[in-house]
């Protein structure tokens, strides 16, 4: 997947409960997008947003990084199905500890296959299918998620090298490929609860997460 063009589209004051953001709106226009449906036809072109919610100086040093990917029932319901409320809140502290630093919220629903199927895999849970075989039952792969924007988002703030929160080894390779240094690797890493211990187990066996 290549990005034609990655812009800024706006560009705000942001108070939170963690202390001051400036939040960016960042729009990136894909080439010959692939489909996350084999069945269904790919557009010619398609639009991906994300936001970057960015505090302090984040040039003195390679700056605390935190790739997010955009969760409704946990960061917002606070859903205890996985550990992405508490991954987000992880990471804003850290970054307000640090008095510096770079969150990147994506809009990649569900691992990339949006609410409306995370919700039906949810069903599949219920049945007591894993997050991996429910999404694959409904004909989507493990993960459909790129991190492409992120990196690029990254080129625009001239940020070349980062201390990226995450488990996910796709994340640190994926800005390495792009051209962003990865100087440290932090954990994301939550307490977990039991009503996602089979969700986080699943993640560390199938998809290579790391536990620490």
């Amino acid at each position: 997947m290549s990005f034609e063009s990655v812009r800024q589209i706006a560009n705000a004051d942001l108070p939170t409960r963690w202390g001051h953001f400036r939040i960016h709106g960042f729009e990136g226009v894909i080439d010959h997008p692939e489909s996350c449906n084999a069945d269904l036809p790919a557009p010619l072109k398609r639009i991906e947003t994300a936001v970057a919610l960015i505090m302090g100086d984040i040039y003195a040093e390679p700056p605390i990084v935190r790739i997010h990917s955009q969760c409704l029932t946990g960061d917002v319901f606070h859903s205890l199905r996985c550990d992405c409320h508490d991954q987000l809140h992880l990471a804003l502290a850290r970054i307000a500890d640090e008095g510096a630093g770079i969150l990147l919220y994506e809009q990649q629903e569900g691992r990339g296959i949006g609410l409306m199927a995370k919700l039906r895999a949810y069903e599949l849970q219920d049945q007591g299918l894993d997050t991996i075989e429910a999404n694959e039952q409904l004909g989507y792969e493990a993960d459909y998620r790129h991190f492409e924007l992120p990196a690029e988002i990254l080129k625009y703030l001239k940020v070349p090298a980062v201390r990226l929160i995450t488990n996910n080894p796709d994340k640190v390779s994926s800005l390495e490929s792009a051209g962003i240094t990865v100087v440290e690797r932090l954990s994301a890493a939550i307490p977990s609860e039991p009503t996602f211990e089979r969700y986080l187990q699943t993640k560390h066996e199938k998809m290579g997460h790391l536990v620490g």
